[in-house]
């Protein structure tokens, strides 16, 4: 009987202690403006051109694909072209 007693009152002494824990911000709506601003950057830098536009016809064929896996496995593939998507110091921000 006394086990009982000593059980209920130390689970009565621990309700307050766990009650500390309880975090109620992930319950709430976020305060801040820019929160979830670095995974709407990030996906809208994926999308690039959604609807891009060629010259001339693309040219796909399973002989092209065939060449250049034995360009990679002869260790001779073809270098691409830079291309420079950025420019530094260049472009509008805030002044």
């Amino acid at each position: 009987m006394n086990t009982d007693k000593l059980l209920r009152w130390t689970l009565v002494a621990a309700l307050p202690l766990l009650a500390g824990c309880a975090d109620r911000s992930i319950f709430e709506a976020p305060g801040d403006a820019s929160f979830g601003e670095a995974n709407r950057q990030t996906m809208m830098a994926q999308v690039i051109d959604p609807e891009p536009e060629y010259d001339g016809e693309m040219v796909t064929s399973g002989e092209h694909a065939a060449d250049a896996v034995e360009r990679y496995r002869t260790d001779t593939v073809k270098q691409p072209d830079s291309i420079r998507t950025t420019d530094v110091g260049e472009g509008s921000g805030p002044n």
